[in-house]
């Protein structure tokens, strides 16, 4: 420790006497360190973190799959019930639906994200109420006593994080609901943050009652010692045994259990990993860079390293010493690196199309300190290892000689080869650059089948008086759209329960003619959007020639 500490101040003093080369090797490795924390903070948060639930790796997502189209959807209410009374391979299985609300009280009216979900849903987490219980049993059945489980913040926001907020009432739809749990602060579940949680079994029984009909995300904790493998080969003999019982509704589907959180990322981690291939391509450039700036100082050093070695030093003390300052360095330009990834980050964030699942988990934290540290101590080496072997090969006769040439000879072609390095490490990052943008220029080119420009989209939530009937719901809809057609500037406008290219979808089977098909399963699929009679001339269409 002794020799380290000596070699850790000569260090310093050698950097201290040369400041123009120092900065410069510590800016480049701070743009190269900092570009690869910034992105590994992303990874890290996005794709390598467990799930914050207990044992997540145990977690699963349940699909029902059209076997003639090989595409999965949600399954149906009725079979998801059917799948959680026979299957054994799982500890708990739950589900839920998304729903809005219009909050009406406490409080001023607000529209609302909510989900329903099965009595189970929060134990198959393993996810603990802060204060109160989860829905019963009783409760999650169609005539059940309304009850609502709510978010921290809206606890926090609503009630002021009283815990007399238990049993005081939340008027959603015009529905009162009791609150009978707050959930702790770090809970999420999807992309956006909740508020309120009802009971699913009291939905809407045009969504749940229909066999085959799409409805519900099941998810499923696995027992003890059961593979996924084991469980899907469960669910194809239970989704079987369905499609015999109510051939009309599950006729050529079957199921697949997927991880829930290879559901949660998507095909974004793929994205990602990319992304970061390509930024490790700059840390190799700069570490290139670097090496050629130590090995164009060692020249200059090369009648000290002979003295050193003529006054006794090893070959291992100046190779030791060497990589003491360029782990030095790189240690210099980690620190300044992660003041590079903290305002990186919001960059790479907006450079990811669509929104980043997890997003709230990214940031600087322990893994992301440790991965820079673990990096700056490998690149300092790295780009230091090839000077230090070269530096403490030293003929002393030549390099004590006025002029000696020999040791610039050597070292300029191991710069040579550095140099060779580096533009073939460039090349290959310009060309995966020049793919890049002719891809994204390619996309921003795609005619997405309406015009973009000057178009918005918002959501609407009505008073319950104003929709407590057909006649009613619809008469403050034509009140809404005569009231906005009237803004300055509006030339047309109109409703849409899906907007178009935000990743939601409708998908319907159809067939020409009155002749229904023997498996309607089977049957070619398409997007439905339900819409008014102005929606395509607000949405100015492209191929629209009425």
């Amino acid at each position: 420790m002794g020799t380290l500490w000596q070699d850790i101040r000569y260090a310093l003093r050698m950097l201290r006497k040369s400041p123009g080369f120092t900065a410069v090797a510590v800016l480049t490795l701070a743009l190269g360190i900092g570009a690869n924390t910034a992105i590994f903070s992303v990874v890290e948060g996005v794709v390598l973190a467990p799930l914050p639930y207990n044992q997540s790796d145990r977690l699963v997502v349940v699909w029902e799959s059209n076997l003639h189209f090989k595409r999965t959807v949600w399954p149906s209410y009725p079979n998801f019930q059917d799948w959680r009374r026979s299957a054994g391979s799982f500890q708990q299985m739950a589900a839920l639906r998304w729903q809005d609300y219009d909050l009406t009280s406490p409080g001023e009216s607000a529209h609302l994200i909510g989900e329903e979900i099965s009595s189970g849903f929060l134990a198959t987490l393993s996810v603990k109420l802060i204060l109160g219980r989860n829905f019963s049993q009783q409760e999650d059945l169609r005539g059940g006593t309304p009850v609502v489980i709510i978010s921290n913040r809206f606890w926090r926001n609503r009630f002021s994080g009283s815990p007399k907020a238990l049993g005081k009432t939340v008027t959603l739809n015009g529905v009162d609901y009791p609150v009978v749990g707050v959930l702790p602060p770090d809970f999420r579940f999807g992309d956006e943050p909740v508020d309120v949680y009802t009971p699913l079994g009291q939905g809407d029984p045009l969504m749940l009652d229909p066999r085959g009909a799409p409805a519900v995300l099941s998810i499923a904790r696995l027992k003890p010692g059961v593979s996924i493998a084991q469980a899907q080969a469960e669910m194809t003999t239970i989704q079987t045994h369905l499609e015999q019982l109510y051939p009309d509704a599950n006729r050529g589907l079957g199921t697949d259990v997927v991880p829930l959180k290879q559901v949660m990322i998507g095909d974004v981690g793929r994205t990602l990993l990319l992304l970061w291939g390509a930024v490790g391509l700059v840390l190799l450039i700069a570490c290139a860079n670097v090496a050629n700036l130590l090995l164009a100082r060692s020249a200059g050093r090369t009648s000290e390293f002979a003295i050193r070695s003529a006054l006794g030093a090893s070959r291992t003390r100046v190779v030791r010493q060497l990589l003491t300052e360029s782990t030095l360095l790189s240690l210099a330009g980690a620190g300044l690196g992660l003041s590079v990834a903290k305002w990186g980050i919001a960059p790479v964030l907006a450079a990811v199309p669509g929104s980043l699942p997890r997003s709230e988990n990214i940031g600087v934290n322990a893994a992301v300190l440790l991965f820079t540290l673990g990096v700056s101590i490998a690149v300092g080496i790295l780009f230091g290892l090839a000077p230090a072997l070269k530096s403490s090969k030293i003929d002393l006769q030549a390099s004590l000689k006025e002029g000696g040439r020999s040791a610039t000879h050597a070292h300029h072609r191991v710069q040579a080869g550095l140099l060779i390095i580096q533009m073939a490490l460039t090349l290959v990052l310009l060309v995966g650059a020049g793919l890049l943008f002719r891809t994204i220029r390619h996309m921003w080119e795609t005619n997405p089948g309406f015009d973009t420009q000057h178009v918005i989209t918002f959501k609407v939530g009505f008073s319950p008086s104003l929709s407590k009937t057909a006649p009613s719901m619809r008469t403050a809809y034509r009140q809404l759209l005569e009231r906005v057609r009237m803004i300055p500037g509006v030339q047309a406008v109109d409703f849409t329960y899906i907007v178009p290219l935000v990743g939601e979808d409708n998908v319907a089977p159809f067939w020409i003619g009155s002749q229904k098909p023997a498996v309607v399963q089977a049957a070619p699929r398409m997007m439905v959007f339900d819409t008014g009679p102005d929606y395509l001339r607000a949405m100015g269409p492209v191929f629209h020639s009425g």
